[in-house]
């Protein structure tokens, strides 16, 4: 009974009734002729894409910087790099990792930045990081389009200049980690096995660097910044390097989606992408000054399932298709209890 009650104390009503829905979504599926087989390679695909913005997280809840609202700043470094090897034609391997190459300057140079910014706020840094992401998406809108880009497949045709806000990478790397060791059952079943090592592996450096001297010190700066900063510890060069490192993971975030995705999204697409990344994070059990890995995966896999599998039991239930409107009040849903269970945290 003890070892019971500890278990729900630890893990926690909410995560625990989210899986019980979760579970039951999966027995009803057969019943509205929605494929189990289909339904899990979803979750699985999706699970992947945004598990690297889940783990982003990670740093900045570490050393005490907070949720970062501000992750749109790594997924639009993500897509500059994105830009830059379509532009470059770089192909499969090269177009993948030289993506993920040529953003990495640039997002160590925003986190930089947006980390010198919260030092210079410090208590209000999930405000500023909100008004930090919004902004800096609405002045890429204007640089998208001004922007000396000019591949043939990325431009807008009638005006020769600008790019489109929809670009593909057919031909460049999609799918380039989907299809690594890709296992493949029939015809609906495909397990992602190239980008659920390369999410595993980003995973697993992260719990190797949290371990380190400088990751330990990070901890203790979010933990007891009064304590780090007499064991001679700079709480600003900690949390200035927490802040570089989720945007760099933002920004190879959004180059995993896109391979698996298949297109680079541009202009207003970074927007919600921070939100839905909170909620995952909160909802497997992190809270504003702590996170684990247990925390990414459980709430990446939580989260992504209920988008997943809800509007596809809803839609075969109804014999219409009110796919986009059941994700965002699933997904609404998720981020009010996650910014409430935040705000409760914290008051």
């Amino acid at each position: 009974m003890r070892s019971a009650k500890q278990f729900v104390t630890d893990f926690g009503w909410p995560r625990i009734i989210i899986f019980i829905f979760l579970v039951l979504l999966f027995v009803a599926a057969p019943f509205f002729r929605v494929r189990i087989d289909a339904s899990i390679s979803d979750v699985l695909n999706r699970f992947g894409q945004n598990g690297l913005f889940v783990l982003a997280m990670v740093p900045m809840i570490q050393a005490g910087c907070g949720l970062n609202f501000g992750l749109s700043l790594g997924i639009i470094a993500g897509l500059i790099g994105s830009t830059l090897s379509v532009q470059f034609g770089l192909l499969g391997v090269f177009g993948f990792f030289g993506a993920v190459g040529l953003s990495v300057p640039f997002a160590v140079f925003f986190g930089w930045l947006y980390g010198l910014l919260l030092n210079k706020v410090k208590g209000e840094e999930m405000t500023i990081a909100m008004y930090v992401g919004f902004a800096s998406v609405m002045f890429m809108c204007i640089m998208w389009l001004i922007l000396p880009f000019n591949g043939p497949t990325m431009i807008w045709g009638y005006a020769g200049k600008g790019l489109r806000t929809t670009i593909t990478i057919e031909g460049f790397y999609r799918h380039f980690l989907n299809d690594f060791l890709a296992v493949r059952i029939g015809d609906s079943f495909v397990f992602p096995t190239g980008m659920l090592l390369f999410v595993g592996f980003c995973a697993f450096l992260m719990w190797l660097f949290l371990r380190t001297k400088t990751g330990t010190a990070m901890t203790a700066v979010g933990s007891n910044p009064d304590y780090a900063r007499a064991s001679g510890i700079s709480a600003d060069k900690m949390r200035t390097i927490s802040v570089i490192i989720s945007t760099v993971l933002g920004a190879a975030g959004i180059i995993v989606y896109q391979q698996s995705y298949g297109f680079i999204q541009l202009y207003t697409a970074p927007l919600a992408m921070p939100f839905a990344a909170v909620a995952a994070i909160l909802i497997g059990g992190a809270s504003v000054n702590k996170a684990s890995m247990v925390n990414v995966l459980v709430g990446a896999f939580l989260f992504q399932g209920l988008l997943t599998m809800t509007p596809s039991v809803i839609n075969s239930a109804l014999q219409t298709d009110i796919s986009e409107v059941v994700r965002i009040i699933v997904s609404n849903g998720i981020i009010i209890y996650a910014l409430t269970r935040k705000t409760k945290v914290t008051k």
